[in-house]
């Protein structure tokens, strides 16, 4: 099922890409963003593009349901239901933050989940056109070559952590931790940029607070089909559906380890 649907996604994501996302890039009015809550910013953007790709997703495979950023927003109740059956999970703009100030990364993410097991999962980056996509036993590709994860080359281990929504103490030992273990530098903002930088070896450590599944369902399976390794901080797998904080990624298994070693041993 997974090869019959990869193309009509991909097709979709690249019209609602090019008709409603780009049109938009640095050509929004004030009045066309809002914020959802503090330092969540919604665009009428996201909001033409998550209805565009429900529709088209929906045309696709009619059995399953949709769990979109916005319509959770609209009603909370339906992130219930997300690990429930086989769901569409829809983020129409990620790095909505970036796209509202007229700059980069953004990106469109969608995956597939089966009772909490993503199958499959699309990134794609608008701007540039590069598409990441995995498939659970499958591995992943980047623009359709299969790729497998790397540790960047630096002296120490590169790790870009989300302590934004982090209480402050737990940001500052977050920090003291890292010293002489690994390099800190600052987070893009958007998971769908984020995810790939682990694969492409240009972080090698990411560790997400607040985890939402249209934020990581898509780029857990990308990491870990690629061969790095992403999952709950408790060595658990990520599941959608599962409302509860905290998920580490790591481009590999080893990687993985001494993270989870540094700051939560």
């Amino acid at each position: 099922m997974m090869v019959e649907l990869h193309d009509p996604v991909v097709a979709l994501m690249r019209q609602v890409g090019r008709d409603i996302v780009m049109p938009r890039y640095q050509n929004l009015a004030a009045e066309e963003i809002s914020e959802k809550a503090a330092n969540d910013f919604v665009t009428i953007a996201d909001k033409e593009s998550e209805i565009r790709l429900a529709e088209g997703l929906t045309s696709i495979l009619p059995e399953a349901g949709v769990i979109g950023e916005e319509a959770c927003a609209a009603d909370p109740s339906i992130l219930d239901r997300a690990g429930d059956g086989l769901n569409w999970i829809i983020d129409p703009i990620d790095g909505t933050g970036n796209f509202a100030s007229g700059k980069p990364p953004f990106g469109i993410m969608i995956a597939l989940a089966d009772n909490g097991a993503t199958l499959a999962g699309w990134i794609l980056d608008p701007l540039t056109g590069r598409l990441c996509h995995a498939t659970l036993g499958g591995g992943s590709h980047v623009d359709g070559e299969r790729i497998m994860a790397k540790e960047s080359s630096g002296d120490l281990p590169i790790a870009a952590i989300s302590t934004i929504f982090m209480e402050a103490a737990e940001r500052a030992e977050m920090e003291r931790k890292s010293q002489a273990i690994f390099t800190m530098v600052d987070i893009p903002r958007c998971a769908a940029e984020q995810y790939p930088r682990l694969v492409l070896g240009q972080n090698d450590v990411s560790i997400f607070a607040r985890v939402l599944p249209w934020d990581h369902a898509a780029g857990t399976l990308f990491v870990n089909e690629a061969g790095g390794c992403c999952q709950r901080l408790d060595g658990s797998a990520y599941r959608v559906g599962e409302q509860r904080r905290g998920l580490m990624g790591a481009s590999s298994p080893r990687l993985w380890d001494l993270a989870a070693k540094t700051y939560y041993a």
